[in-house]
């Protein structure tokens, strides 16, 4: 996943993540401009994944 690919396509990858994952909120997935870090960080210690598998999962998504 790329940033540009997770700007485009943010609304369904949260929604899919929040179907998969229903410990994340609304907050955890808000997506600031220039703080994709701050976002994934988030998400990784919500589901207890490295960054490599964030991405992986994402991509899979």
């Amino acid at each position: 996943m790329n940033t540009l690919t997770a700007k485009g396509n943010w609304k369904e990858i949260t929604g899919k993540l929040k179907q998969k994952y229903a410990n994340l909120t609304d907050d955890d997935l808000l997506f600031k401009e220039g703080k994709e870090d701050e976002v994934m960080g988030k998400i990784q210690q919500k589901i207890g994944t490295t960054k490599e598998g964030l991405r992986d999962l994402i991509a899979k998504l």
